[in-house]
C-alpha cells in the first residue's frame, strides 16, 4: 500500500475531545481518545470537513509559504477559478492576475484556461463507446480517495483525464521554457493557490505513478490580504486572462458538468450528498447517466475550507464575472479533436486498502463480520459518540479489531453497574 502523506492535521493543544469531527468525517476516520481527536490516517481523505466543522479550529491544514518561491529562478502562479470570487466588486479577472505579477510571480496560467481544455477533452473521452458510465470526474482528489477507500467498485468508471491544476501546470512550464530558452525545468517554480487541502495532499503524493507539476500549494486564504494590497483596481493592467464562462464555471457546481454539452449529467457537492450519490450508483439506484460531477465541499470549490468568502456570495460574484466573457477562449484543432494526447491521460489509480475489508483473508472477514453484527445488538443503538466511535457499529468494528474496550460504552457500563446495584 501507498504510504500516504497528509495536509489535514490536529491541533492537540486546542482539541478538548468535543465529538463534532467525529460525527462529520465521511470515512469515520476519527476517534476520541483520552479526550482528544484521533485521525487514521489510512482512512483519512482530507476532505477538510473537520476543519470546518470544528468549533476549537483543532484541525487544520499543512500547505507551502509563498517564500517556498524563492528559490527558482522563475516563478509561475496557477489561481484556481475560485479566487476571483473571493474579492468585492471585481469586474477583470486582469487585476487579480496583475496582482500575482505584483507579489512576486514572473508569470501566470489560470488554471481555468487549462479546465476549458479538459471540458474539451472530456467531451471527446465520453464518445468513446468503451467508457464505462457514468463517467466520473477526476478533478476532485478528495474525491477520488473516497472512491477508492469506500467504493472500490466503482473505480472503472472514474475519467482518466488529469485535473485542470496538472495540465495547467504542464502548459505552463511548456510556454515558460519556449518563452526563455535559458531556463531548465528546474529553474521553474510553478505554485497552485487552492481553496481547498486535498489538492495539497495530491501534489505531496502524486497520483498513482505520475509525479505532480506543481511544485508548491499555497492556500487562497493565506495569499488574499498580500493581493489585496497589490491590486489596485484605479491601474491600467494587461490583458492577461484567456478564459471564458466554461473555465471559471469551474469553480461552482456544475460548472465541469454542463461543460460537456450533453443533458445526461449530475452534479453534486457536499460530502453528504456525494455520499449519497455514490451509493446509488453502486447500487444500480440511479437513472441512466453520461457524466457525473462530484465535489466534497458544499457548493463545488468555492466552498473549499482554504477560501476566505462566503460560498454563496463567491458563486454570484463569478455569475457577475462570466456575464462578459466568452463561452470559452480555448478550442481544440481539428487534429487534437481526432485523439487524446497521451500527456493529459493518467493510467492505473492508486490502490488502498478498502475501509470495509476488515482482513486480507476472506475467512478472517467474515468471521470479524460476524461477531461485529453480534456485538452490535448488545449495544444501546443511539450512536451517542461518548465511546470515542462515531457510532455503535464503528465501535463494535473497533472492539473486534481491539482498538477499544466494550467498558468504553458509557451507557452499557452505567445499566450493569445500576443493574448489579438492583440485585
Amino acid at each position: 500500500m501507498n504510504i500516504y502523506e497528509h495536509s489535514v492535521y490536529l491541533d492537540f493543544d486546542k482539541c478538548n475531545g468535543c465529538t463534532t469531527c467525529l460525527k462529520h468525517c465521511p470515512t469515520e476516520a476519527i476517534r476520541i481518545r483520552d479526550n482528544h481527536a484521533v485521525i487514521n490516517q489510512e482512512r483519512c481523505i482530507d476532505c477538510g470537513e473537520c476543519i470546518r466543522v470544528c468549533p476549537n479550529n483543532a484541525k487544520k491544514a499543512k500547505c507551502g509559504k509563498l517564500s517556498g518561491m524563492d528559490k527558482f529562478k522563475w516563478k509561475i502562479a496557477l489561481p484556481a477559478p475560485t479566487l476571483y470570487g473571493q474579492f468585492d466588486n471585481l469586474d477583470d479577472v486582469d487585476f487579480v492576475l496583475d496582482g500575482l505579477l505584483k507579489i512576486g510571480f514572473d508569470d501566470v496560467f489560470e488554471v481555468s484556461r487549462a479546465a476549458e481544455i479538459v471540458s474539451a477533452y472530456t467531451r471527446i473521452y465520453l464518445k468513446d463507446e468503451n467508457v464505462k458510465k457514468p463517467a466520473i470526474s477526476s478533478a476532485c482528489p478528495a474525491i477520488l480517495r473516497l472512491i477508492g477507500l469506500r467504493f472500490p467498485s466503482l473505480k472503472a468508471n472514474i475519467i482518466h483525464i488529469l485535473p485542470p491544476m496538472e495540465v495547467a501546470a504542464a502548459m505552463a512550464r511548456k510556454k515558460a521554457l519556449e518563452e526563455h530558452p535559458e531556463l531548465t525545468d528546474g529553474d521553474i517554480g510553478v505554485c497552485f493557490i487552492s481553496p481547498c487541502p486535498a489538492k495539497v495532499s495530491y501534489v505531496k503524493n502524486g497520483f498513482a505513478g505520475y509525479k505532480s507539476k506543481v511544485d508548491l500549494v499555497v492556500s487562497i486564504n493565506d495569499i488574499y490580504f498580500q493581493l489585496i494590497s497589490a491590486m489596485k483596481y484605479g491601474d491600467e493592467v494587461k490583458s492577461l486572462s484567456h478564459s471564458g464562462i466554461i473555465g471559471i464555471g469551474w469553480a461552482a457546481t456544475g460548472g465541469e458538468a454542463t461543460a460537456i454539452f450533453n443533458d445526461s449529467y449530475l452534479a453534486a457537492d457536499g460530502i453528504e450528498n456525494v455520499i449519497r450519490v455514490l451509493d446509488q450508483v453502486e447500487n444500480g439506484n440511479i437513472p441512466p447517466l453520461e457524466f457525473i460531477e462530484l465535489n466534497a465541499c458544499a457548493g463545488g470549490c468555492v466552498g473549499g475550507v482554504l477560501t476566505i468568502q462566503n460560498p454563496f456570495i463567491a458563486k454570484a460574484r463569478l455569475q457577475t464575472l462570466r456575464k462578459y466573457l466568452p463561452v470559452s477562449q480555448n478550442f481544440l484543432s481539428k487534429s487534437e479533436e481526432r485523439k487524446l494526447p497521451e500527456d493529459i491521460l493518467f493510467d492505473d489509480l492508486p490502490e488502498y486498502k478498502p475501509i470495509s475489508r476488515l482482513s486480507d483473508s476472506m475467512a478472517e472477514s467474515m468471521r470479524m463480520m460476524s461477531e461485529i453484527q453480534k456485538l452490535r445488538q448488545e449495544l444501546p443503538g443511539i450512536d451517542c459518540g461518548s465511546c470515542g466511535a462515531p457510532n455503535c457499529r464503528a465501535f463494535a468494528e473497533d472492539i473486534i479489531k481491539n482498538q477499544a474496550s466494550i467498558e468504553d460504552c458509557l451507557i452499557k457500563t452505567y445499566k450493569n453497574h445500576k443493574g448489579g446495584d438492583d440485585g
